[in-house]
């Protein structure tokens, strides 16, 4: 009897241990910030705003990819303006549950699947919006529509992600609602500008500085 119940045993555990399907959070490659880093819209820049992705997703055992923030930069006397479309691949992206968010980056900017429900943390949480005690569905990206750099003249990118006091950033309703006057209510990549660009101003509007992260490979 003894034999037997550890035959059983053997077997359920070389089945447990058999090779199968990847898990949803394998092909994790889209998420939401679950925090920002305490500095506001400054991240030191797309560099460190790319950093912040990558480690985020280490952390939850996703760092065997590379990972870019969705923000644009704009144009300086010294170096070109940086469009957010350009920066994440070509897709597809799943989040952490393995649900599609869009198979290309035409469809990311077209009819993606990105919403409350799906545009999840690295974590896999919800991030709470309009209607919630708490609204943060502005995500930072310095974006137009179609995912590039804005040319108007204007701070669209808290100094292309090096300011947390005076400026301000074009942000995204991760849940495609808002009270503004809609298409732009709707936008997940371009709704309004903030207020500023500390975490105080973000929240104001709505937000909490967070990012949106894509894995690039």
């Amino acid at each position: 009897m003894v034999f037997a119940a550890a035959a059983v045993v053997a077997l359920v555990v070389a089945a447990c241990s058999s090779s199968g399907p990847a898990t949803p959070q394998s092909k994790m490659s889209f998420f939401i910030t679950s925090v920002n880093p305490g500095k506001g819209a400054d991240f030191g820049g797309l560099a460190g705003a790319d950093r912040y992705c990558q480690s985020l997703a280490t952390s939850v055992g996703a760092g065997g990819r590379t990972w870019r923030a969705y923000l644009s930069s704009t144009a300086t006397a010294t170096s070109p303006a940086v469009n957010a479309r350009d920066r994440v691949g070509s897709g597809p992206w799943y989040n952490v549950k393995g649900e599609l968010i869009a198979s290309n980056i035409d469809e990311l900017h077209g009819d993606n699947k990105i919403n409350k429900q799906t545009a999840l943390t690295e974590k896999g949480e919800v991030v709470s919006a309009s209607g919630d005690p708490v609204n943060q569905h502005d995500i930072l990206t310095g974006s137009s529509p179609d995912g590039r750099a804005l040319s108007d003249g204007k701070d669209t990118t808290c100094g292309n992600w090096t300011q947390s006091g005076d400026g301000s950033a074009i942000v995204g309703h991760h849940n495609r609602m808002g009270t503004n006057a809609p298409p732009a209510s709707m936008s997940w990549n371009s709704s309004h500008a903030t207020r500023g660009c500390s975490l105080d101003a973000l929240k104001s509007t709505g937000g909490a500085g967070l990012l949106y992260c894509f894995a690039q490979n």
